[in-house]
């Protein structure tokens, strides 16, 4: 059961910025669509993340290039070096993603791994603007608006499982953490790790003061 909670939480974020907001229509959804949607989102972060790297090695080489002859620029080289290396770790990260693609799609013909996929999409579309407020207040000094599109949707998946699917909050937490490591960039499983926390000691402040 977990490994089918796993691929539908996977699905579930990978399909959620190409599906429709409104439940009713989710609901009508198939499991092609939301695999589709998938693809899509996975596509579209591989080819981003491969660009982005490939942009930062080039500028990096010509800053080094350009440092043999000022050595005051070293230290701004270096660190554009190192931008450079984290880029191209998240693009390998996406394209290792992408390669598991397969696996994901013969596991999700379980209906088991559909029903939850679903019930996550719609819970956090019905509910989106709870989750967002919860969201909002646990950020510090950061609005929602923000944050990285795949983080935000991993700290609403998992509020809208530990409020509205009965998982537990710990259990939750650690999930949404192991989504952030595939990804999300190098820091970003540590910044949701920190945010939900913050989301779970408010929601039981709130359970206690009823």
């Amino acid at each position: 059961m977990k490994k089918a909670r796993e691929t539908a939480r996977e699905l579930a974020l990978l399909g959620i910025s190409q599906l429709p907001t409104n439940p009713e229509l989710l609901e009508a959804k198939k499991l092609q669509d939301v695999l589709l949607a998938a693809i899509r989102t996975l596509t579209a972060e591989v080819q981003e993340s491969l660009e982005a790297a490939a942009s930062e090695v080039q500028r990096s080489s010509d800053k080094l290039l350009a440092s043999e002859i000022r050595a005051a620029d070293i230290q701004s080289a270096r660190a554009m070096v190192r931008e450079a290396v984290e880029l191209t770790q998240t693009a390998i990260n996406r394209l290792g993603s992408a390669m598991e693609f397969p696996e994901l799609i013969q596991l999700a013909n379980q209906q088991d791994v559909r029903t939850y996929a679903l019930q996550i999409l719609t819970k956090v579309s019905a509910n989106r603007v709870q989750i967002d407020e919860l969201l909002s207040e646990a950020l510090v000094d950061w609005q929602i608006e923000r944050l990285a599109r795949i983080d935000r949707d991993i700290m609403r998946i998992a509020i809208a499982e530990m409020l509205y699917l009965g998982l537990p909050e710990q259990v939750s937490v650690n999930e949404a953490v192991q989504l952030a490591k595939r990804y999300s960039g190098d820091e970003g499983h540590r910044f949701i790790n920190g945010v939900l926390r913050r989301v779970v000691d408010k929601i039981n402040a709130e359970v206690v003061s009823q």
